[in-house]
């Protein structure tokens, strides 16, 4: 893992988005020591964005509804403090980043969406090993340093993604390490750190692109959720660019193998959600 000073130098050199207030009134809702969630479901619904964007995450086909919710009360006392907490800080976090930047934000967090809302999927057909509450947050911010990077070196920031891109045997993370001395996992675990993110979903931001860093073979939360990870990254690779990211081809056996799964499960899965992806162009 990284080094503290480390952290620090990356910390000094960027100007990293701060929690926002109605994040913090969020949090402290669901960390009271008598949590309310009538409370947290009013804060929520007097916010016209956030009900909204709540509400099309609850709807959505990664958490397998099977009547549509209307109304972001409901919707709050449904999902229960983790889960609101993770999407409150998931939707912010979109809006975060302002400013001259190398990439198109639309785009990148609609990926990110897609990655997260397969995470839920995943996580729901192995829901006994996968703590569901964490996994769309992760899926959302786990590349939140693409973003700080992109505004941070937005004249060269470019160059680097493409040269990604081409590489069939560098990761992002090497090509950024090599070039700015820094790396969007880190950046993105220092966004997630100031935003009160559980830990885990901390060591994941910061480990996704080096899985020698993780212990893998026993049921610790961070290896379920990077394993579950990993195989949503390259579902969504798959999908969008009929191509495996990298590395995939070496650590698959081992993500499978931390889930329980056979190479067969996952290409259940990678069909399911490609139908329900099409379904959802098809609807418009």
């Amino acid at each position: 893992m990284v080094a503290l000073h480390k952290l620090e130098e990356v910390r000094a050199g960027f100007v990293l988005p701060s929690p926002p207030s109605l994040l913090i009134k969020v949090q402290d809702l669901c960390t009271a020591e008598e949590p309310d969630l009538a409370k947290l479901a009013e804060l929520v619904a007097c916010d016209i964005g956030l009900s909204a964007a709540i509400l099309q995450a609850i709807n959505s086909s990664a958490y397998g509804m099977n009547r549509q919710i209307s109304d972001a009360r409901q919707a709050v006392m449904f999902l229960g403090f983790k889960t609101v907490s993770g999407l409150v800080s998931s939707v912010l976090i979109q809006q975060a980043f302002v400013g001259k930047s190398a990439i198109n934000f639309e785009r990148f967090w609609d990926t990110s969406r897609q990655i997260a809302e397969a995470m839920v999927f995943i996580g729901q057909i192995i829901k006994d090993r996968v703590p569901l509450e964490n996994l769309y947050t992760t899926g959302l911010f786990h590349d939140c340093g693409v973003a700080a990077m992109s505004i941070r070196f937005h004249d060269s920031y470019l160059q680097c993604l493409q040269e990604a891109d081409k590489s069939d045997d560098q990761t992002l993370m090497e090509i950024e390490d090599a070039r700015y001395n820094t790396s969007h996992p880190i950046v993105g675990y220092l966004i997630a750190n100031g935003w009160n993110l559980p830990k885990e979903v901390c060591k994941v931001i910061l480990g996704h692109h080096d899985p020698d860093s993780f212990d893998f073979g026993h049921d610790s939360i961070e290896n379920l959720m990077m394993s579950t990870l990993k195989l949503a990254e390259n579902i969504v690779e798959r999908s969008s660019r009929d191509r495996d990211c990298v590395g995939w081809l070496e650590y698959k056996d081992t993500y499978f193998d931390q889930l329980g799964l056979m190479e067969s499960d996952y290409f259940d899965l990678q069909e399911d959600l490609q139908q329900i992806w099409n379904e959802q162009v098809m609807g418009g």
